[in-house]
Order: C-alpha cells, then sequence, then structure tokens
C-alpha cells in the first residue's frame, strides 16, 4: 500500500524522460501490467509558466491507473502548486524526484543536488504533503558522493512529515548508470524507515527482482530501463512475483505489432487523442514530433534479431508511420524468408 493506494503486485515501472509517456505505460499496462506506472518527470517550473508541453506529460489513461505523476523543482511552493496540479488532472500518487542527476537539473537545485541539501529537501516534501490529498512519494539517489550515505537521514526526514513511500536507486549521483547498483545501500535504508521502501538499480531479469526482495527486504521492486523497448520484461518480471509461469518470449510478429502500435499511439498523443484512428485532421508535422520521439526506441523492438543492428541505421532516420512499416514488414519477410 502507498497510502491508500495499493500496488499489486509490487513491481513498479521508474519513471524515465522521453520514456514513460502516456503511449508506453498504455503498452505496458496491456502487455505485463506492473503495480503501479510513473509519468516521465514533470518540471514545477515549467508547469508555473504554464509550458503546453510539459502539461501534455501529465495527461491520464483510465486503463493505466494506479499512476503516479513524478515532479521535480527547487522551490516548495511552486513543487506545492504543482502537487495540487498533479491531483486536479487525476495521479493516484505524487512523487518527487531527487535522484536525477543530469547537470541541467541539478544546476537549478533540483533533483538529485537536493541530496547535498537536507532542510530545502525537507521543506519540499512537507509543503507537497500539505498541498495534497493523495500521498506522496520521494525517489532518492544514495547520495551525492560516494563518501555520504545520505539517503537513510533523509528518507527519516521525509518519513517525519508525511511521505508514504520512498525508493531508493542503490548508486550515488556521481555514478550516472555507470558501475553497478549497492544493493546493500537498499538494506540499510530498509532498517532507517517504516514507510515503505521500494528497490531500484539493475533489476532486469525476473531472478534479479526476487533476489533483491530477499536480500534487501525492500516491500517492492523498480524496473526502468530494462522495459524500454521490452515492455515484456515487466511481464515476465510480474509472472514471477506473483508465482505464475513465466510467459513465453514473443514473436517478431509481436515485437514489430507492439513498435508500430506504440508508435501509433505517440502519433494520436501529439494530436490530443487516445488513438490513432481518432485523429480527424492528420498533422504531419505532429507525426514527425512522434515518429522523432520513438526514432531510438524502435530499433529496441528488434534488438537480437539477425540484421537488427543493419536495419538500426534506417529506423533512426524514419518521419513517417508508413517509412518505419515498410521497413519493420520487410525486416519480418526478409527473415521469413531465410528461415
Amino acid at each position: 500500500m502507498v497510502g491508500d493506494i495499493t500496488v499489486d503486485p509490487p513491481l513498479l515501472l521508474a519513471p524515465m524522460e522521453d520514456v514513460t509517456n502516456l503511449p508506453f505505460r498504455r503498452l505496458v499496462a496491456r502487455i505485463g501490467r506492473p503495480g503501479l506506472m510513473f509519468t516521465e518527470f514533470v518540471s514545477a517550473m515549467a508547469i508555473h509558466y504554464g509550458a503546453e508541453k510539459t502539461l501534455k506529460k501529465m495527461r491520464i489513461h483510465d486503463e493505466e491507473r494506479p499512476l503516479g505523476i513524478q515532479i521535480f523543482g527547487s522551490d516548495p511552493a511552486i513543487m506545492a502548486d504543482t502537487a495540487a496540479l498533479c491531483e486536479d488532472m487525476g495521479a493516484d500518487v505524487i512523487d518527487i524526484n531527487m535522484g536525477c542527476w543530469v547537470p541541467k537539473v541539478c544546476k537549478t537545485g533540483s533533483g538529485a543536488a537536493l541530496l547535498k541539501d537536507p532542510e530545502a529537501a525537507e521543506a519540499i516534501v512537507a509543503a507537497v504533503v500539505r498541498a495534497v490529498n493523495k500521498p506522496v512519494s520521494v525517489k532518492v539517489r544514495a547520495g551525492w558522493h560516494w563518501d555520504s550515505f545520505a539517503a537513510p537521514e533523509l528518507a527519516k526526514r521525509f518519513q517525519e512529515v508525511g511521505a508514504s513511500m520512498l525508493t531508493l536507486h542503490a548508486r550515488f549521483a556521481k555514478q550516472g548508470f555507470d558501475g553497478q547498483a549497492d544493493w546493500r545501500l537498499i538494506e540499510r535504508m530498509r532498517k532507517a524507515v517504516t514507510v515503505p521502501l521500494i528497490g531500484n538499480g539493475d533489476v532486469r531479469q525476473p531472478d534479479d527482482a526476487i533476489r533483491m526482495l530477499r536480500e534487501t527486504g525492500c516491500d517492492g521492486v523498480m524496473v526502468g530501463r530494462a522495459a524500454i523497448g521490452n515492455p515484456w520484461s515487466i511481464a515476465r518480471i510480474r509472472a514471477a512475483m506473483v508465482g505464475e509461469a513465466e510467459p513465453p518470449q514473443p514473436s517478431l510478429d509481436a515485437r514489430i505489432g507492439a513498435a508500430l502500435q506504440h508508435l501509433r499511439w505517440m502519433i494520436a498523443f501529439e494530436h490530443g487523442q487516445d488513438e490513432f484512428e481518432q485523429i480527424e485532421r492528420f498533422d504531419p508535422a505532429a507525426e514527425l514530433r512522434a515518429v522523432r520521439a520513438l526514432r531510438g526506441q524502435l530499433p529496441l523492438y528488434i534488438k537480437g534479431y539477425p540484421g537488427a543492428a543493419l536495419l538500426r541505421g534506417s529506423l533512426v532516420q524514419v518521419s513517417t508511420l508508413e517509412e518505419a512499416n515498410r521497413l519493420l514488414t520487410r525486416f519480418a519477410e526478409g527473415l521469413a524468408v531465410v528461415h
């Protein structure tokens, strides 16, 4: 439970910039629904100034619930206002990002930079908790630098001011995604707080999730990069966590079908619609934005197949749904002839 929200199974899809948009979350929900998903992170300052592109990230579809909207910022009042807007837009959970290590975020005093300023971090969590009736969670890194495991003390502060859940990515901010996540840090964090603790970092396979739960005592597992272009990884991990048989690996046709559905939903999203078929006035510029957003992800759906690396060079240059469909269809037909 996160506040009064049931997270079943205790498997969470991590918030990922340029990945966990509405189309991708809908695809994950249909293939292997986790217990809770999160949006891309939302800039509180951008919302404060009415940025339409950022507001779009907060759209929610009923089939993806429960859903958390993740926000980031450094001003407690603006973060509180943004959290209230998230609640108005239907978020089931408000998540605060204190783990993003990229310079453009940290230089504003947001994200992982708050790991270096416990008072400011606590003030933000307290302000957000006061502003909403929905449960508030916080996602953190272990600390800013290897010499300071700051997360446990911060977690205690957040718990005291009303945070309902904490997520620890078991790397330090200075690491980025380098090295290996140190799950021993999750075990140590578990002893510091009583609210639900979610473990995050290097969970790629079903065995990883089961082992993290067993070795750290965490209450749930968050999966991120393993799901990009491969939502079936969530389905496999989910099955292991609930004691079901592992689902079969998807066929090439299923992978290509999912990639194209992802793209159709992305085009619809850029048109302000839920379904591709609902588009009445087709905007080529919206199609191009959607295709560009997925150029790097489409090749991942066929990764590992003979010739996939060669096709990647063409897929990352497509500009229309028709081009993507043609390339992927020919690829499948070519493999079928070979076999």
